[in-house]
């Protein structure tokens, strides 16, 4: 089985950061099942990460497992180009 290693850079607790993070873990619990591992990292608690992952907007979402590496930047609202932009196929029930 595929194991899926997501980690999403936040900066605070704004409506935009908000909602990525409901976005993905509607995403992670639907498609990923228990196979997943979802970090969420807030840069303004962690500033030094920004520079040392080359995060220069937020949010960021950055797929590092199954390969290949991939990040999304910006909108994350609409699932379906989320999973896109990670280069997933959805799961149809």
């Amino acid at each position: 089985m595929n194991k899926y290693r997501l980690t999403l850079y936040v900066t605070g607790r704004s409506w935009r950061s908000e909602q990525a993070i409901a976005t993905l873990k509607k995403i992670c619990e639907h498609e990923f099942m228990n196979e997943y591992e979802l970090q969420i990292i807030d840069l303004l608690e962690q500033p030094h990460l920004a520079e040392s992952e080359k995060i220069l907007a937020t949010p960021t979402l950055v797929k590092s497992l199954p390969p290949p590496l991939r990040r999304i930047i910006g909108d994350l609202s609409e699932a379906e180009k989320v999973l896109k932009g990670l280069d997933l196929q959805m799961i149809k029930i």
